[in-house]
């Protein structure tokens, strides 16, 4: 008697093995695919679109490490650069030439006066703040409802992504985590994204308390939220009461123009979080902006912030080389937005020919599909996400990695495209996703 082998055996002992000694299985929450259902694929290779896991099954790669990988991965400029550091050694504890020759790259290209090297992003979002309010002697900062700034105390209140799936453990009023202090939320105040006569309300009562405005300028992990030009203005405004404005680009930063959604979208920051890309795919996260808030950072002023490994010469190589190529290839941007604008409208007319209810918003390589019935490109906060079908996602999720499309494992997440999708990844996702429309309730194949 021959027993045939589940496609997924080698990732469901990985993850039992894993759950035995990880909670949850996974070192990041939405890796456990509990918001969808079924075994997280266990990734033992990547290459260009493609990741391979345990089991030898390929994917076509819509999640992008969650955005670095905008080259594609095992990029060879990138491997090389990585290979060539290694030479050298993997962590000095000190200065090395490598994380001046990227300060100087990413203030070029940012106009950032000054940056300070951290290992995350939660660390540059982090230590952001307490810049800010070093630097403005306040307590106080505000954020927007649904927009994920790390998982630092303070930050996790009204928090998008995996958070939003806490909401009904927690209870309507406490932060979206256990364990964070209400005392310390409370320091926390939180305005509605897309929303200025809020925000100009809140400012006009308790500017005078708040050190920063910290904000996603593309929102990322509430789906693809975009503001709109009058709540842009409005934030600038918040300058006017002593406030530091802080742009998260943590996701953004680099992947919707060479700076960022900061360049694409005309802001004019204090100052700005970078991640992800800025690392070329490996653990790296900064912070930079006005020389005269910067220089309150020891050891030049009074605000402490330290790690061992900050400015680490692996991350400082592939960071180069990454940032090095995207300014040498002055058609990415435009072959991206392309690419994304065609799957955007490729899944709206396989949705629709389906009797699917879908709607997307999509800014740059950028994508969130929400499951929702509501006009193309409408979802603009955190309340709006917040009507989609999660069940029909799971189920379009499920199909869509049956079929060889990795795609994000949260209907509350951006998905990326990449230098190494072609048309061939793009007609293959909308025949997958064809099927997968079809195949929910309603739907007509």
């Amino acid at each position: 008697m021959t027993t045939s082998l589940s496609p997924t055996a080698a990732s469901e002992a990985l993850f039992a093995r894993a759950r035995a000694v990880t909670p949850g299985g996974v070192n990041s929450p939405v890796r456990a695919f509990r918001s969808v259902g079924g075994t997280p694929r266990f990734i033992a290779s990547a290459r260009g679109a493609y990741l391979t896991d345990a089991d030898g099954q390929t994917y076509i790669d819509y999640i992008g490490s969650w955005g670095p990988m905008i080259l594609g991965h095992d990029h060879p400029a990138v491997r090389e650069a990585i290979a060539g550091a290694l030479g050298s050694g993997t962590s000095f504890g000190a200065p090395n030439a490598r994380e001046v020759e990227l300060a100087e790259l990413v203030t070029r290209l940012t106009g950032a006066e000054r940056v300070r090297f951290v290992s995350s992003g939660t660390e540059a979002t982090m230590s952001a703040l307490r810049l800010a309010r070093g630097f403005t002697g306040r307590k106080y900062i505000l954020k927007f409802r649904g927009n994920y700034h790390g998982h630092a105390d303070g930050l996790l209140v009204e928090a998008g992504s995996g958070l939003m799936t806490n909401a009904g453990e927690l209870g309507a009023a406490a932060p979206s985590s256990a364990g964070v202090p209400e005392e310390y939320a409370a320091l926390t105040l939180v305005s509605e994204y897309n929303d200025p006569a809020a925000l100009d309300a809140l400012m006009a009562e308790r500017g005078h308390e708040i050190a920063a405005v910290i904000f996603e300028p593309v929102v990322g992990n509430a789906g693809v939220l975009i503001p709109t030009p009058e709540f842009l203005t409005a934030l600038h405004r918040v300058k006017a009461a002593g406030a530091v404005l802080i742009a998260d680009e943590v996701m953004t930063g680099f992947r919707l123009s060479l700076n960022g959604a900061t360049g694409l979208l005309g802001l004019s920051p204090d100052l700005t979080c970078w991640g992800k890309i800025i690392g070329g795919g490996l653990p790296v996260g900064a912070y930079g902006g006005r020389a005269e808030i910067m220089d309150y950072v020891s050891p030049q002023g009074p605000v402490y912030q330290a790690g061992t490994l900050s400015g680490n010469p692996l991350a400082m190589a592939a960071g180069l080389a990454t940032l090095g190529a995207l300014e040498a290839d002055p058609d990415l941007y435009p072959r991206l937005d392309a690419y994304t604008a065609a799957l955007g409208e490729g899944l709206v007319n396989e949705a629709q020919a389906a009797g699917v209810p879908l709607s997307v918003n999509r800014v740059g390589s950028m994508l969130t599909a929400f499951f929702q019935d509501a006009p193309h490109g409408s979802v603009c906060n955190y309340a709006d996400a917040a009507r989609s079908d999660t069940r029909a996602f799971a189920a379009w999720f499920q199909t869509m990695l049956a079929r060889g499309v990795y795609w994000a494992p949260s209907q509350f997440e951006s998905i990326f495209t990449g230098a190494a999708h072609t048309d061939t990844e793009l007609n293959a996702t909308l025949d997958a996703a064809r099927a997968a429309f079809g195949a929910l309730p309603g739907g007509t194949l």
